[in-house]
């Protein structure tokens, strides 16, 4: 007999009891689950587990699973390709970020599915060596065609566009909000999980990476700024716990996802402190140089033969690579058609260096600038 012909009373009342938990459980300005609301509808079928998930937890799957998320796990947070086991990479990031933000969401009785949806997306568009190949490719993209580069719009494209093929995620409009706007150089989400997410990337990025820098020897702790530590704590766990506290406590009472004032000034002291000492530092700025030579490299040599550029996903090993749009362009003549193939060329190039691990952007231009006789 069938598995599909056992009749599905779970599945089938599934949604309207969890609709029914929500409405009796979240805080009223918690986003609600149900209904769905994706670019193209999606049918539920009883018969799958589908039917047993909200769709802010289809959401979290499909990016769990998707390639791009798999590829976070060999792209630097702030140390490239680093030596020791226990440094963070884009992908503890990722999973840190995402857990303390559950945290907050559930104490204020948020939608804790759509916050961890969030979380686990926000950096999929960050292409190789961190801030710094960021900074790298938006300067190329800038020189050469007149645009920018922004991981968290690249994050965005990389679920709507190019995952699946081409076909992207169809994640529901309230993970894609929060995935586009969780940088504090874009608008607020349009969700209190949003705007969890936004501030609780910072809050992990800042005190993980206090805690890999001195790790690395490149700070020591009596170094740190003895006044935001006095607010916060002298450890990493004392700090976030004290963030974590002072935003439910004061997000409650303001009925909107804030931290307090003296919070929010020992964070922004603390990160101030690591641009001077760390991001912008001498250990940093020196790798910058040889970061900036491998993208440069690799950008100019793609824009001069596209040609190297695969049309599809491209065949490449232990599946580091990223995915590619579609080749596309006007079929107008002239200048129009000059300006379709470069904007073409543009996101194709952008598309590709930016889907890169650091080991894979390192290993092309080796095969680009080493001859093969020496690169063994």
């Amino acid at each position: 007999m069938s598995v599909a012909a056992h009749e599905d009373t779970v599945a089938a009342t599934f949604a309207a009891r969890r609709a029914e938990l929500e409405e009796l459980t979240l805080s009223p300005r918690a986003a609600r689950s149900y209904p769905a609301r994706r670019a193209r509808a999606e049918p539920t079928d009883r018969s799958s587990a589908s039917a047993l998930r909200t769709p802010f937890q289809r959401d979290r799957d499909r990016i769990v699973h998707c390639k791009a998320f798999r590829r976070l796990k060999h792209k630097t947070q702030v140390f490239v390709a680093p030596m020791g086991d226990h440094y963070r990479t884009r992908l503890t990031h990722t999973l840190e970020v995402t857990g303390i933000s559950r945290t907050v969401a559930r104490a204020l009785g948020l939608n804790e599915d759509l916050t961890e949806a969030i979380g686990l997306g926000h950096d999929l568009g960050h292409p190789p060596f961190g801030h710094i190949g960021e900074e790298v490719l938006d300067a190329c993209l800038r020189e050469r065609f007149g645009r920018g580069f922004r991981h968290y719009e690249h994050s965005l494209r990389v679920v709507e566009h190019l995952e699946r093929e081409g076909a992207g995620l169809n994640l529901t409009e309230q993970v894609r909000d929060g995935i586009v706007r969780h940088s504090s150089r874009s608008p607020e989400p349009a969700t209190q999980e949003g705007k969890i997410v936004r501030i609780m990337d910072r809050v992990g990025y800042i005190n993980h990476d206090i805690d890999d820098a001195v790790r690395a020897g490149l700070l020591r702790e009596r170094d740190l700024p003895a006044g935001p530590l006095a607010v916060l704590g002298r450890t990493g766990s004392e700090r976030i716990g004290a963030l974590v506290h002072d935003m439910v406590e004061r997000s409650e009472r303001a009925g909107e996802i804030v931290l307090g004032e003296d919070a929010a000034a020992a964070m922004g002291a603390l990160r101030e402190f690591m641009f001077e000492n760390l991001y912008l530092g001498p250990e940093v700025l020196a790798e910058r140089e040889r970061i900036e030579e491998v993208v440069r490299a690799l950008f100019e040599h793609y824009v001069e033969h596209p040609e190297l550029l695969p049309a599809g996903a491209p065949d490449l090993p232990a599946a580091e690579g990223p995915e590619l749009s579609p080749v596309g362009g006007e079929a107008s003549g002239g200048a129009g058609e000059r300006r379709g193939f470069d904007a073409e060329l543009a996101q194709r190039v952008t598309d590709y260096i930016a889907g890169m691990t650091d080991r894979y952007c390192i290993r092309e231009y080796t095969n680009l600038r080493v001859p093969r006789a020496f690169a063994g």
